[in-house]
């Protein structure tokens, strides 16, 4: 867990209790710069007077800014919106979710991480193809190109690789290719983690890496059609007990 207290400060300054709180972004895929801000993720708990009525309200709460030099970024969803997300081919809220770099955690986030791999199915692929897409298009348009869309591209790709091979959800680029072994990426990432000066790449990379792009969407295409993993998620139930349970313990308190 961390223990950084501009972090901490975050959780203890939420207007609504919280289940847990993760740091995703460059930090959880990686591949940080020095000034990389922190991306925190997680789940608050609305009472249950703000849920019952016909429009709820602080569904999502966001705040960014500055603390004591640290730039950092804070997205939560109220848990009726984050379990309804985790129905869906949405693998954001699960890397999220089961990140491993907590800054909050709660008996009740360990339970909705178990949870969690009866709510994957085949067609998260379409996450990861669509978001390395719209990446491949940012690294495009850039002159010279730059190095962030870059490692997201591949990022996306050898995480929905994995996960459609495996079942597991794995966000961390340098662990994913401990299993892929693509030697740039090594240099990629030293490159992006380097500073400002060296997040370029030089046009003549560019025809290699479209390439490389071409073959890993092919490869993700690939291992969808043969994925073990079920087309429709099975943890229905089992989120919504946790979460009539989760209300019911906040409207006790």
């Amino acid at each position: 867990m961390s223990s950084d207290p501009r972090l901490e400060k975050q959780v203890h300054s939420h207007p609504y209790p919280l289940l847990f709180v993760t740091i995703s972004g460059a930090h959880l895929y990686g591949f940080p710069s020095p000034d990389s801000d922190f991306d925190l993720r997680g789940v608050h708990l609305l009472p249950l007077q703000d849920v019952v009525g016909l429009t709820p309200t602080g569904e999502t709460v966001e705040k960014s800014g500055i603390d004591d030099g640290l730039e950092i970024d804070l997205v939560t969803h109220d848990v009726k919106k984050f379990f309804g997300l985790m129905l869906k081919k949405n693998g954001y809220v699960l890397e999220q979710l089961l990140s491993p770099l907590i800054v909050y955690t709660t008996p009740e986030h360990e339970e909705l991480k178990a949870i969690s791999r009866n709510c994957l199915t085949r067609h998260h692929a379409h996450h990861y193809l669509g978001f390395a897409q719209t990446q491949w298009k940012l690294f495009q348009t850039a002159d010279p190109p730059h190095v962030k869309p870059l490692l997201y591209v591949y990022r996306v790709l050898l995480t929905g690789i994995h996960l459609m091979r495996t079942g597991n959800v794995e966000a961390n680029l340098t662990n994913l290719n401990d299993e892929s072994r693509l030697p740039y990426i090594k240099e990629l990432i030293d490159r992006k983690t380097g500073g400002p000066e060296l997040g370029r790449l030089e046009a003549a990379d560019f025809e290699f890496h479209q390439k490389e792009y071409e073959r890993l969407r092919s490869g993700l295409q690939t291992a969808f059609e043969e994925s073990p993993l079920p087309d429709t998620p099975s943890g229905t139930a089992a989120l919504n007990d946790l979460l009539v349970r989760i209300r019911l313990k906040t409207e006790a308190k």
